[in-house]
This record gives structure tokens, C-alpha cells and sequence, in this order.
């Protein structure tokens, strides 16, 4: 298999598991040297330094980097480490997410309490800015052709979950618009990706509580493909400030799933913009 991302250099956050390790395997899988960050390390099989081998073993370099993307100064120590070791960024996936414990299904606003606010979009859109803030010197030195990957959810457009779900999903798809009108003077493409609902590990496990069929779900190794390919797509820029529904990509670039399959639509389609 040719290796599209040789020699790139790529950061994933939260990578530990679900669509970060999804992404992370199938950059390595194009011969990409991988940051993958998380809090989770050791042996286990939710790790960083877990998903850093698996990237390893698909074909590319994992390097496992210990985050708590809640404390600035350690998303700052992450930049410096790859500006030390190589001096430019190829592409940064901003990935990382905290679900609520317990999860924020059902109910009012009222019902939540307000520190689900900081985790889903504390985590999953005020770290994605600091991340990509520290990240955009490092991007301009590889352009162009590099990028940044916000993934994101229908979510933004409709509602799923909880009122704080949505605010953080919409505000990332509106911030990811305006980052790429700022970043496109320097040849960098800034993208939101949509994935349908995906076979992670925490959605298998819920959906084995709450009795939801799984059976039409995308993988998270499809999601890392899709964002893989349009990393090494000749007409990224042209794709900047858009979203890009997992399902369409696979289609027009031909991506199957480790199963053989191209992912599934995402049920009622929406609007993309």
C-alpha cells in the first residue's frame, strides 16, 4: 500500500480510544509519525502508549505524549516537544472529548449539573482552540498543505443529547469556519469532520445498557480514514471551511472500513454547509 503521509508529522488528541485511535492507526497506516495524547498510559488496552504501538504496527512512528487537555501549560508542553523534534506540524486532528459522568442523555438543562458545561465544551471546544493556537506556528512552517481536523457531529445542526452538547458542537463548527478564513492566507486548510454514530468503545458499552442496535454504525478506523485521505487530498484547500460528512468522502474517495464496508450514512441527513 502506498504511503500518502510519509514523512508528515501529525498530532491527534485524545487518542487513547474511540475516533482518536481510529485516526491515529490510519494516519499510520500512510506512514505518518503520530502524537497521540490522552491522560490514559501504560499496558492496558485504552492507552496512549497502546494506541502509539497499534499506530507502530499499521506502518507509521507513534509517539504517546500524556495530556490533560483541561491544563493549558500541558497543551503548550505538547507543541514545544514536536517543535523540538521537528520543527513544523503537519496536520493536527483535534479530537479529544469528555463525556459527562454519568452521561448527559435525556432531560432538561436543569437536570445536568453545570460542570457538564466544562466538560463537553470546555474540553471538546476551548481545548480545541488553545491546542490549535499553540499548534499554528508549527502549521505555517509546513505549509502549504497542512491542516487542522476538528471532529465534530451532527450534533452542531441538530439536537443530540443535552443543550450543552449541541452549544459545544455548533460552536466548534462556526469556530473551524472563521479559523480557515484566517488561516487560509497561510496555505493552511482547517476542516470540521461528521461521523455518524461510531462503534466506540463507550457507545458499544451504552448501547449494550440501553439496547441500541449497532449494526449500521461507522468504525472509528473509517473516521481516521477519511481524514487520512483528505490529508492527502490535492484539493484540501479547496475543501476549507466546510464540513465533511464521513459518509461522502468514503464515497468519493473510495474508503472502506476494516471489514471491507464503506460507512454508513448517518440516518436523516442534514444540511452541510
Amino acid at each position: 500500500m502506498s504511503q500518502q503521509l510519509k514523512d508528515k508529522i501529525a498530532v491527534v488528541t485524545g487518542a487513547s480510544r474511540g475516533i482518536g485511535r481510529g485516526t491515529a492507526v490510519a494516519l499510520g497506516e500512510q506512514g505518518a509519525t503520530v502524537y497521540v495524547t490522552g491522560r490514559s498510559t501504560g499496558a492496558g488496552e485504552l492507552t496512549i502508549d497502546t494506541t502509539a504501538r497499534l499506530v507502530d504496527e499499521a506502518g507509521g512512528h507513534g509517539v504517546p505524549v500524556q495530556v490533560d487537555h483541561g491544563v493549558d501549560s500541558q497543551i503548550a508542553d505538547l507543541f514545544a516537544r514536536v517543535a523540538d523534534d521537528h520543527g513544523r506540524l503537519d496536520i493536527l486532528v483535534n479530537n479529544v472529548y469528555k463525556i459527562p459522568d454519568p452521561p448527559a442523555w435525556g432531560g432538561g438543562f436543569w437536570d445536568h449539573p453545570i460542570s457538564i458545561w466544562d466538560d463537553q465544551v470546555g474540553i471538546g471546544l476551548r481545548a480545541h482552540y488553545v491546542a490549535s493556537w499553540h499548534a499554528a506556528p508549527l502549521l505555517f512552517a509546513a505549509a502549504p498543505g497542512s491542516a487542522i481536523f476538528n471532529v465534530s457531529s451532527p450534533g452542531g445542526q441538530s439536537y443530540h443529547f443535552s443543550s450543552s452538547y449541541g452549544a459545544g458542537k455548533a460552536g466548534l463548527d462556526r469556530l473551524s469556519a472563521d479559523m480557515a478564513i484566517e488561516l487560509q492566507p497561510k496555505g493552511v486548510a482547517c476542516c470540521v469532520i461528521y461521523p455518524g454514530t461510531v462503534a466506540t468503545e463507550f457507545i458499544q458499552e451504552w448501547s449494550g445498557k440501553r439496547g441500541t442496535d449497532l449494526a449500521g454504525a461507522q468504525t472509528p478506523l473509517a473516521v481516521g480514514r477519511v481524514i487520512a485521505a483528505l490529508a492527502a487530498s490535492p484539493d484540501l484547500m479547496e475543501r476549507t471551511g466546510t464540513i465533511q460528512w464521513v459518509e461522502d468522502v468514503a464515497e468519493e474517495l473510495d474508503i472502506l472500513d476494516e471489514h471491507g464496508n464503506r460507512p454508513p450514512a448517518y440516518g436523516r441527513r442534514l444540511p452541510s454547509s
